[in-house]
């Protein structure tokens, strides 16, 4: 009797596992059946998402912006984990201030983590999957509702995330020859750690705004990033899939 879960026997690498969004796919992936390599530049939160999830899970740091750590990273993982079949490229970070007034040190350390993060993890998975002759692949990039409509105070996070979901199209092009898929999910607002960050005033504002009339959990991310890794949307690959509560339509 086949199994029902979602994703039973996949092996999936994510990146920003230690916390937020990142952490409820590792979580939601491991209960579909997957096999975690949880990845993070926080050792201390990477390991306790992992001490979080039965089964026999990996934990790595990588600092995703940087191709010899993510080279290394994929060294460890040749010699420690079972090659993945699935990539979410969650790892993120903002660093918020008006345009007029954004050091270029600010916009850089954006652009480095959220978008070339995100091509050098993809770059060096892809080619491990395509080397390990893996019969399918998914990779699962996360985007920003910011990369679509644009965010006061983000020109360089709105920036980023326009250019992964540029990126996921691209991708997803360039690897259908190999079986290997790439999506991206298009979160609105979310409660996570980055969301504490923003001030309660502007919070409030924002919900009223949202159809749905509440922030998203990271969990309703991660099930929808769990379709995406699994062959339950094996014919779905450019796709751009926004989760917003309908603040983006």
């Amino acid at each position: 009797m086949a199994s029902s879960l979602l994703l039973n026997g996949r092996v999936a690498i994510v990146t920003g596992g230690g916390s937020g969004i990142g952490r409820a796919v590792c979580k939601v992936f491991a209960k579909e059946g997957a096999t975690v390599i949880a990845a993070d530049l926080n050792e201390a939160s990477v390991k306790e998402t992992i001490q979080d999830i039965s089964g026999k899970h990996f934990a790595h740091t990588v600092d995703v912006s940087k191709n010899d750590s993510v080279l290394e990273l994929v060294s460890r993982i040749k010699q420690e984990c079972p090659i993945p079949d699935v990539l979410v490229n969650c790892a993120g970070i903002i660093r918020d201030a008006f345009m007029l007034k954004m050091s270029e040190e600010m916009f850089d350390d954006v652009i480095r983590v959220n978008l070339k993060g995100t091509f050098l993890m993809t770059q060096a998975i892809s080619r491990l999957m395509i080397e390990s002759k893996v019969e399918t692949g998914s990779i699962v990039n996360i985007s920003s509702v910011s990369g679509k409509i644009g965010n006061i105070g983000q020109c360089n996070y709105s920036a980023s995330k326009a250019g992964v979901e540029s990126f996921t199209k691209t991708v997803a092009k360039e690897l259908a020859k190999y079986n290997i898929r790439c999506n991206a999910v298009m979160p609105g607002f979310i409660d996570t750690p980055m969301a504490n960050k923003v001030p309660e005033k502007i919070l409030e504002q924002v919900r009223k705004e949202i159809p749905m009339q509440r922030l998203g959990k990271p969990e309703e991310i991660a099930d929808v990033c769990a379709f995406l890794a699994s062959q339950r949307s094996s014919y779905v690959t450019g796709g751009i899939i926004q989760v917003s509560g309908g603040f983006v339509i």
